[in-house]
């Protein structure tokens, strides 16, 4: 049964956005375009075509905290991160569970290849819709902020293949809007989201994919 279990809330609404200015400041789809090549422009450079440095800061570290004790996990358990990004995450997890193996994969090649270096190498360049992995050798896996970026056939795989590889908790985040207002916030401020839907909507979708693990939403208030 799919639970809703929030642990980023806190790190998302700690970063003010302007939403309008978004729009008006540069050009929208010419800056999306630019994103979703998950390249340099969107992890390290300016703030309209992404990130505007994706850098270090330890934001990430209560919520492995938090995903560790929530989940059990103890020294010598597995983690793998789907869109793991420069895996500050998973660096986060060896600090919290000293002793834990982790693994992480992301479509972008530069992403990876500047990550940190205490995980690079457990790190893989690849899709969340074909994870390279064997059944069940995850005691934990999560997905932050990156299944809204796929495409409904690509979703509905990569759905399948986290439940292939898990074989303890799984915990999945993703975009999500709960009215008018949240919608546009939504639209003006995403450069790479694929998939708009409520919570009500992403629930749907988990059932029909067979995602049994838990999940929770952002939303752009």
């Amino acid at each position: 049964m799919t639970r809703y279990v929030d642990f980023v809330g806190k790190v998302h609404r700690s970063t003010r956005r302007h939403y309008i200015q978004r729009v008006i400041a540069h050009d929208k789809a010419s800056c999306a375009e630019v994103a979703c090549k998950f390249d340099r422009d969107y992890w390290d450079g300016e703030r309209h075509t992404g990130y505007g440095g994706y850098r270090y800061d330890g934001r990430w570290r209560s919520v492995a905290a938090d995903m560790a004790r929530h989940y059990g996990l103890r020294p010598g358990m597995r983690v793998l991160d789907v869109g793991c990004g420069k895996g500050f995450l998973l660096y986060e997890f060896t600090q919290a569970v000293p002793g834990i193996e982790v693994a992480g994969v992301d479509i972008s090649s530069y992403a990876v290849g500047h990550a940190r270096e205490e995980v690079k190498p457990f790190l893989h360049v690849a899709g969340a819709d074909r994870l390279p992995f064997p059944d069940r050798s995850f005691d934990l896996v999560v997905s932050l902020n990156t299944l809204h970026n796929l495409y409904v056939n690509e979703l509905f795989a990569a759905l399948a293949e986290i439940e292939r590889v898990g074989r303890g908790g799984k915990h999945v985040v993703v975009e999500a809007y709960r009215n008018e207002r949240e919608k546009v916030n939504l639209m003006y401020w995403q450069l790479t989201c694929r998939a708009f839907h409520t919570p009500a909507e992403w629930e749907w979708i988990f059932q029909r994919a067979g995602y049994t693990g838990d999940y929770s939403c952002i939303f752009f208030e």
